[in-house]
């Protein structure tokens, strides 16, 4: 919603008397328009679905007028043009400290117009990604919906027509021509989902983050260590989005996601002043999928639990370490998500370069990227693993175009890359990764994200490894389960040779990159953990243990802030204010 509301700050809401001059322009000339209809192939209940839908009729009428009365006179047409309406329902409520602190709902239609001049090969895109978006009608009225997209095409279109001349005399000032063109075709699909609603038990979920945030107060097994609590938050947030896209390629979509997620957080200081903290949570496409109430407690309750550790965990020794470190799936599930996947999701390279694309794998194309017994595919028509809904799955992209799986790397070598319409040297079609953020230009994004290993072992096999190169080195070594951040590890601990584990506090990785992976990898196995995320766009990634050969571990260099000078409120004075109701 961040990225929405950004995109949506320039535009401009049109006034009523602008509206009601417009209103009989377009009533007179959509019943003229020549409505594009699904091709010969396309079932009857498919086009009985989009007629019975009005947003998607009204589109279609204005896009068909559109294309046929846009253009200015000495001008080019647009060979291309796409209208997508997005209808975004958000919900969230927050509470602190035993208390809920916020609360909202909201309800939002946008529309976004593509309007491409030129032809395939050269056009007024660029790689940001261009457009118009206009506010709709939050009703189902035609006639208003027409009058947005009327003002977001014209608005698109002279935007264009000097976008296009601009890049025609940027182009003429560099030796070398585009590795690729700006656009490729593709075939037209209609396809037609179910509308999406929001299923979330509100009253309910209050109660469940209220009471979780509290905890630190109120629950017996956490009390003695209560008052070195600073913060203590929980939310819920539940997220769907509906989206309806037509082009003049014929495509017609109604498709869309919801995510919803709950989280805890909590927070304190050690003693010498560093900040620590703990917060996760579920993810699930369905409310449903979220972590009961029990669980919820009991994950609060392990953080709380883990918070007070971590404040009396000894800090990191102060000379730094190079050696080998184990990477629980979350932490795996982690590192593959930033260091490897933007890597792979191919995006237009500067102007003037001959780069393929952007990135650190932009001149990797078949050669090895990861230890040959791992292999990458990228499958979004993959719905659920291990019994968990994925929210990185769907069927046809956002610039319409079906999905299959993408072998991205192969026993270690990088064979593929993720491509939307936009594409690169020596991928000149869409393999289906064309995803947009609500409100934004449609870029090559991953959906689920699967790492596998070849060679099969256990948690307890991995474990094994990590103990035998600490009694082969002699000397302790290091095991993480949880990052944050910039990757830097949040959970970690010191490992002996006798296999006894400490945890300690005030750690950052160095030398965490690109080559550690390509040539630093010495295991994979143990159980997958499903890593989800719904923004910008919905993705999952699916990792399993990965046991690095070599990772620096030194001592971070963050200052320490001072304690606060008194203690909080006294744990039974706040109790007896909670049960009069009065923080409520």
């Amino acid at each position: 919603m961040v990225a929405l509301m950004a995109a949506l700050g320039g535009v401009r809401l049109r006034t009523m008397t602008s509206f009601a001059l417009a209103v009989g322009a377009l009533s007179c000339t959509a019943a003229n328009a020549q409505v594009p209809k699904a091709g010969p192939g396309t079932p009857s209940s498919l086009v009985a679905k989009v007629d019975a839908d009005p947003l998607l009729t009204a589109m279609k009428e204005e896009l068909a007028r559109e294309k046929e009365l846009l253009v200015l006179p000495g001008m080019q047409r647009p060979y291309f043009m796409e209208y997508r309406l997005e209808d975004l329902v958000n919900y969230q409520s927050v509470a602190n400290f035993g208390a809920l602190t916020s609360e909202s709902e909201t309800h939002q239609r946008v529309v976004r117009v593509q309007v491409r001049i030129g032809d395939y090969a050269t056009d007024s895109s660029s790689s940001r990604g261009d457009g118009s978006l206009e506010m709709a009608p939050g009703e189902d009225d035609p006639v208003a919906l027409k009058y947005a997209l009327w003002t977001a095409t014209d608005e698109a279109y002279k935007a264009a027509l000097r976008a296009y001349s601009a890049k025609q005399a940027a182009l003429k000032s560099f030796q070398s021509p585009p590795t690729a063109d700006d656009f490729t075709p593709a075939k037209p699909v209609v396809h037609i989902e179910p509308l999406l609603k929001m299923e979330l038990d509100k009253e309910d979920w209050k109660k469940r983050i209220i009471e979780a945030s509290g905890l630190f107060l109120t629950a017996p097994e956490v009390s003695s260590f209560a008052q070195d609590v600073q913060f203590s938050s929980a939310n819920i947030n539940a997220l769907v989005v509906n989206r309806y896209t037509v082009n003049t390629d014929g495509t017609v979509l109604r498709h869309g996601y919801s995510g919803y997620t709950d989280a805890i957080s909590v927070s304190g200081q050690a003693d010498d002043g560093m900040q620590l903290s703990r917060s996760n949570g579920s993810t699930g496409t369905t409310a449903a999928a979220l972590e009961s109430a029990a669980a919820l407690h009991k994950r609060t309750i392990d953080d709380l639990k883990s918070l007070n550790e971590l404040r009396h965990a000894p800090v990191v020794d102060a000379e730094d370490y190079h050696g080998p470190v184990l990477f629980s799936g979350d932490a795996a599930a982690d590192v593959i998500s930033k260091l490897f996947v933007p890597n792979v999701e191919a995006d237009r390279p500067d102007m003037g370069t001959t780069a393929r694309t952007q990135g650190a794998y932009q001149s990797s194309l078949h050669t090895p990227v990861l230890p040959a017994f791992l292999t990458v595919v990228d499958d979004p028509g993959m719905k659920s693993f291990d019994g968990e809904g994925l929210v990185g799955s769907y069927a046809v992209d956002d610039e319409g175009v079906p999905v299959t799986p993408v072998t991205i790397v192969s026993h270690g070598k990088l064979e593929d890359f993720l491509i939307g319409r936009e594409p690169v040297k020596d991928f000149p079609e869409s393999n289906g990764h064309g995803r947009a953020a609500p409100g934004q230009a449609a870029h090559s994004k991953a959906g689920v994200i699967v790492v596998k290993s070849n060679q099969e072992l256990t948690a307890a096999q991995m474990k094994a490894k990590l103990l035998a190169l600490a009694k082969q080195q002699g000397r302790d070594v290091y095991e993480v389960e949880t990052l944050a951040g910039e990757l830097n590890p949040r959970l970690l601990y010191r490992v002996s040779p006798d296999g006894t584990r400490t945890l300690v506090r005030g750690a950052a990785f160095d030398e965490l990159d690109q080559r550690s992976l390509r040539s630093g990898v010495l295991a994979a196995g143990g159980k997958p953990y499903i890593s989800q995320s719904i923004s910008p766009v919905p993705e999952t990634t699916i990792a399993p243990e990965i046991l690095f050969a070599d990772i620096a571990v030194k001592r971070a260099t963050e200052q320490q802030e001072k304690l606060p000078y008194y203690p909080p409120p006294s744990a039974g004075n706040i109790e007896e204010t909670i049960g009069n109701g009065i923080l409520r």
